[in-house]
């Protein structure tokens, strides 16, 4: 006897999604199913990019289906499609950049630039179309981290062409400035610079537009924050206690402005010794943790104190674009793919849409 549409229905219902705590029935993710005879047949398309994780998914999905009485064989197609999501109310989302995600830090020194770039790159990686904007007026570190030199081109006089490397669009107040000129400017000019090389710059069809925000949580932190439509924000901190106290003023920060946390990256959680393999908590254990439970937001993940994550950044060539199949690449996948579950379960805007899909058959 043939399986019914409602038993197929339920078997995939049991089916939990790791990345958004849902099940697939219950968040939308199935969006097709085909029954001939004991042949059935799957369409499964997810909310964010999750490319590494498709196969695993198929693969798990067929399981299910053919362990139910009658089905012969299982096929199952995974697919992601990204939407663009509610930004604070009286901002208006760019035509071309469908999220922001703005990426911060209560204090410097804890990676979040780091962080950031290899985020975009584990979000392209996943099948996303990425760009990378530096907000660090006074400190860019992009153009370095990707391996970017040359001013960019401006085909009218008015608008800019991002700068590409590795796939990503980029642009910074660096590349518009010698590497060893200081900006002596007060708040409201980098306030004003930053919304021009955001509004100014030829972004084209862009999933994702991951924001390196400056450190701290002042005047023009907030004002950014107030006048850049953002759809969700993620937290890096180191575990110690010091960075923790300020990364909470920051996701604090982001709720006085109405932008959901999407969570916290745990930074330099621990150093693994490259002689001996002795793993110390250099920075103390658990902080991250424990602020993700204080705040209600997930952990996204924890990241080692590595020392190819600081070189390979350095040489323009960052950890996911450096050694894609490494460790370390793969956690910053997994964070991505956090990251981007999380913003999917946020309300979405419907004033905006371009086609964008990817699908792939397993």
């Amino acid at each position: 006897m043939s399986p019914s549409q409602s038993t197929v229905t339920a078997a995939l219902a049991a089916l939990r999604d790791p990345h958004t705590g849902q099940g697939l029935v219950d968040q939308g993710s199935v969006r097709g199913i085909g029954i001939d005879g004991g042949r059935v047949a799957v369409e499964l398309q997810l909310a964010y990019p999750a490319r590494g994780w498709h196969e695993a998914l198929a693969a798990e999905a067929r399981a299910c289906l053919e362990a139910l009485p009658g089905v012969e064989q299982a096929t199952v197609s995974v697919g992601s499609r990204v939407h663009a999501h509610k930004v604070q109310k009286d901002l208006t989302p760019m035509p071309e950049v469908r999220n922001i995600i703005a990426v911060a830090s209560g204090k410097g020194g804890v990676g979040k630039s780091t962080t950031a770039v290899n985020l975009a790159l584990a979000l392209q990686a996943e099948g996303a179309t990425v760009g990378v904007l530096d907000a660090d007026i006074y400190g860019p570190s992009i153009p370095k981290m990707l391996g970017l030199d040359g001013r960019p081109d401006s085909p009218d006089g008015k608008s800019i062409e991002p700068k590409r490397n590795h796939g990503l669009q980029a642009m910074s107040i660096g590349l518009l400035i010698g590497e060893d000129t200081p900006m002596i400017w007060r708040g409201p000019m980098v306030t004003q610079a930053l919304q021009q090389l955001l509004n100014d710059t030829r972004w084209q069809g862009l999933d994702y537009l991951v924001i390196d925000l400056p450190p701290g949580t002042g005047d023009i932190q907030l004002t950014l924050c107030q006048r850049v439509p953002v759809s969700g924000a993620v937290i890096v901190t180191t575990p110690q206690d010091i960075a923790t106290l300020d990364a909470r003023k920051a996701l604090q920060m982001f709720s006085k402005v109405d932008v959901p946390v999407l969570g916290i990256v745990e930074n330099m959680a621990v150093h693994m010794c490259s002689n001996c393999g002795h793993a110390e908590h250099v920075f103390g254990a658990g902080g991250g943790e424990r602020m993700a439970a204080q705040y209600g937001v997930p952990l996204l993940g924890s990241l080692p104190l590595d020392i190819r994550i600081r070189e390979q950044a350095d040489s323009g060539v960052p950890t996911v674009a450096a050694d894609p199949a490494s460790p370390l690449a793969l956690a910053y996948r997994d964070i991505a793919r956090r990251t981007a579950a999380r913003l999917s379960l946020q309300a979405r805007n419907k004033a905006i849409g371009f086609p964008n899909i990817v699908i792939s058959n397993t």
